[in-house]
């Protein structure tokens, strides 16, 4: 019996193609066969956190023909969740919609994205993108920023393909903060300790003592059907890393959304405290890196126009793809590093890049070239990115400033064999710097708009001017005792 997908007002409206009322048909009466009791109707926010609500399997089919309401000011919060642009005001500063009195904006959902939660089968996860009421973009959502990134590379007959290595701690929660005087915006952070030392790098010993704990998260990985490639001991006091196969965009973005998710959800139910945050303030404790592998792939062909003919040449798409990844780095920043935090990972000689220049296979460098003649995976590494980036918009970052080399056929630069001690530019030193590197950028505000750059940055100011006026221990232990 059919749902009435076809008729509802997503399909009239060209929200749901013929195709994708086929497969929410389909969806529904696998939804039903199974038994599902509650389906979390989910959205990527700008912060690459997953936001909805939680249906009854019974009323699954009213979001395919209707959409989904949810507040608009989701997309207007910053990291403490507080809303940074005046909704109760004449001009919300935001041009593309109304967004004025916390109204509505329209969540269309995405059957392929339908994901049965290991962890918890009685439920599933389903992915959505933000539209205005109207049914036009948000040009500022995560997925449109990237919908624009590999549209405007397609139109050249090349896509992109990122691999993913992602860096991340699990310790015991010892306290978690639920006394009311914790329940601060933000909260009070749990009190933690190491599940393991650290400082034995790859050792069989250190994963043998977090197997249990691994194997756990790689199931529910692949539950999720993350195509999972390795599990690994980072360097730190219980780090972690885990490295996915290679895919598109939009495959790896909304991937990386749900691992992070994944493993902060099933840690959390096991007394666990997961974290993805670049620097935790916490004894001999190491950072946590997000590498993103990327190769560019000629659509007609399947060729990796990375890859070598001559040994130690450097083919032309390569070498202008690094050359944009460098000259626009800093004011990418924003997107691959967008935190306060971000910035104290940036230090020489810890395996983190502190400036803007590439090297073959040189772990210390930015840019890291891992190209080699026959090798169908021959790619560059951008070492720079962190994991609290939201994916898309880091994606996109990388992407357009690929695009931005290859449309100059532009050349890299020589590559650098002392990557802490050259004069190279250095990347931002904080997140201030970064914010105006990007609102500065010609090239983000003719790619992205300049409603998306400015909207980010203002998310972005309200974040460090919190940052600003917060005292620290520092001033309280340099001035309360001299002065």
């Amino acid at each position: 019996m059919s749902a009435g997908i076809a008729n509802g007002a997503l399909a009239q409206r060209g929200l749901l193609d013929a195709g994708a009322v086929l497969a929410a048909e389909d969806l529904l009466a696998r939804v039903s066969k199974d038994g599902l009791e509650t389906i979390r109707v989910l959205f990527v926010d700008q912060h690459g956190q997953l936001r909805g609500k939680t249906l009854v399997a019974a009323a699954l089919a009213s979001v395919f023909r209707a959409g989904m309401a949810v507040p608009s000011t989701l997309l207007l919060k910053d990291t403490s969740h507080r809303t940074v642009f005046p909704v109760w005001s004449p001009d919300a500063g935001i041009a593309s919609g109304p967004m004025q009195g916390a109204n509505d904006i329209l969540l269309v959902p995405d059957a392929a994205s339908f994901r049965r939660l290991p962890w918890s089968p009685h439920s599933a996860w389903l992915l959505a993108r933000p539209v205005h009421r109207s049914g036009a973009d948000i040009p500022f959502a995560p997925d449109a920023v990237l919908r624009r990134a590999t549209g405007a590379l397609a139109a050249l007959g090349l896509e992109a393909c990122f691999g993913l290595e992602v860096e991340f701690h699990v310790f015991e929660r010892l306290d978690a903060a639920l006394d009311h005087a914790d329940t601060t915006m933000p909260p009070r952070p749990p009190m933690t300790r190491a599940l393991t030392q650290g400082y034995q790098f790859l050792t069989e010993t250190r994963y043998g003592a977090a197997e249990q704990m691994l194997d756990e998260l790689r199931r529910m990985a692949q539950g999720l059907g993350l195509a999972v490639r390795s599990v690994e001991i980072e360097m730190g006091p219980s780090q972690f890393e885990f490295t996915f196969e290679p895919g598109s965009a939009a495959q790896q973005a909304d991937g990386l959304v749900m691992f992070r998710t994944m493993v902060k959800q099933v840690c959390a139910a096991r007394g666990l405290h997961a974290s993805f945050m670049t620097k935790p303030r916490l004894d001999n404790i190491a950072a946590n890196g997000w590498h993103i592998h990327q190769s560019v792939i000629e659509t007609a062909t399947g060729r990796n126009l990375m890859m070598p003919e001559v040994h130690g040449s450097l083919p032309a798409t390569a070498s202008a793809w690094i050359a944009g990844l460098l000259d626009h780095a800093g004011e990418s920043a924003l997107l691959t590093a967008p935190s306060v935090n971000s910035y104290k990972r940036y230090a020489p000689f810890q395996l983190a890049p502190n400036r803007v220049q590439w090297g073959m296979d040189n772990r210390g460098a930015m840019v890291r070239a891992l190209l080699a003649v026959g090798d169908p995976a021959s790619r560059v590494e951008n070492r720079a990115p962190d994991p609290m980036a939201t994916p898309h918009y880091a994606f996109a970052a990388q992407i357009l400033s690929g695009l931005s080399g290859l449309r100059r056929a532009a050349l890299a630069p020589p590559p650098s064999e002392d990557p802490y001690g050259d004069a190279a530019l250095l990347l931002p030193a904080n997140l201030g710097a970064a914010i105006a590197a990007f609102s500065a950028s010609s090239m983000y505000r003719d790619t992205l708009g300049d409603e998306a750059v400015d909207y980010l940055c203002r998310l972005k100011r309200a974040e460090w001017e919190r940052y600003l006026s917060a005292i620290s221990e520092w001033e309280q232990a340099e001035y309360f005792g001299l002065f």
